[in-house]
Parts: C-alpha cells; sequence; structure tokens
C-alpha cells in the first residue's frame, strides 16, 4: 500500500471478505439456538449481512476495483471462536450468553473497519460512498443494540 486510497480498497475489500464470512456462520448460529428471540435476530442479521455484501459489491463498483482477493484474516479468527462457542455445552441459555458475546464482538469488528472506511472516503473526498458505508454502520449499531437487550433482558438472566 503506497497512499490512502490503496488502504481503503484494501479495507473495502477486507469488509467484503468478513462481510461473507459471516454470512456463511449465520446459518449455523441459528441452528445452535433455540431461543425464538435470538433465532430471529439472527435470521434478521443474515438477510442485513447479505445486503451488506450487495451494498460492497457496488462501493467496488463506484471504486473501480474488483471485491474479492482479500481474505479477513480478523474476521476469520472471530468466526472460528464463534464456532468453537457453539460447540461448548448444552444448548440453551448459556451457550445462547456466548454466542451473544461472540456476534457481539463480531458487529465491534465490522464497526471499526467500516468506520475507518467511512473517514477514508470523507477524506479522499467520496461523499456517495461515505454515504452508503454510513448506512451500514447505522444497521450494525443497530444490531448490535438487538442483541445487547436479547442479552440484558431475557438471555443472560435464564443463563444465570
Amino acid at each position: 500500500m503506497k497512499n490512502l486510497e490503496d488502504v481503503f480498497h484494501h479495507e473495502i475489500k477486507d469488509m467484503y471478505s468478513a462481510e461473507n464470512q459471516l454470512a456463511a456462520l449465520l446459518p449455523k448460529m441459528i441452528e445452535a439456538t433455540d431461543n425464538k428471540e435470538l433465532k430471529n435476530a439472527f435470521e434478521d442479521h443474515l438477510k442485513q449481512t447479505k445486503s451488506h455484501i450487495e451494498q460492497v459489491k457496488s462501493i467496488c463498483d463506484d471504486l473501480g476495483i474488483k471485491p474479492g482477493g482479500e481474505k479477513c484474516k480478523g474476521m476469520e479468527g472471530l468466526v472460528k471462536e464463534a464456532e468453537h462457542r457453539m460447540k461448548e455445552g448444552e444448548q440453551g441459555p448459556a451457550r445462547d450468553a456466548a454466542m451473544i458475546g461472540a456476534a457481539q464482538r463480531i458487529e465491534h469488528y465490522e464497526i471499526a473497519g467500516y468506520g475507518s472506511a467511512k473517514e477514508y472516503a470523507r477524506m479522499l473526498g467520496k461523499q456517495s460512498v461515505r454515504k452508503q458505508i454510513d448506512k451500514i454502520l447505522d444497521e450494525d449499531a443497530k444490531c448490535n443494540e438487538i442483541l445487547n437487550d436479547i442479552a440484558v433482558f431475557t438471555v443472560n438472566e435464564k443463563a444465570k
């Protein structure tokens, strides 16, 4: 990478990889819980993730870059951690609490990546791309809030 444009392109490709890895993980998380509220949240998150993949593709088109070619190592580690948590213990509230924690770490990772990309877009004068990224950031923040509410008001108390 030679300049901020290169860093920006790398970040966008990295987020494309991250979203695709998350899209592969979420069906496993949906299957691993029997909590209806959490299952619905993961199903909604999967729909949102698929939409984010399309949005990042659109961003790549706007930037004139190909979305593939990067493997997001950070998300790879977070996915492995989430898969490990799904295999620990018995199905029930404690495992659901662990999966929510893993899902929230993933959301925070995405928020960090997209937050950086948004700032790069701003600095590079790519306002339409910045607005697209901002929409994704808002959706990820909302997803994190939903997961937090399920943990605080439902799952964690039952796991106690």
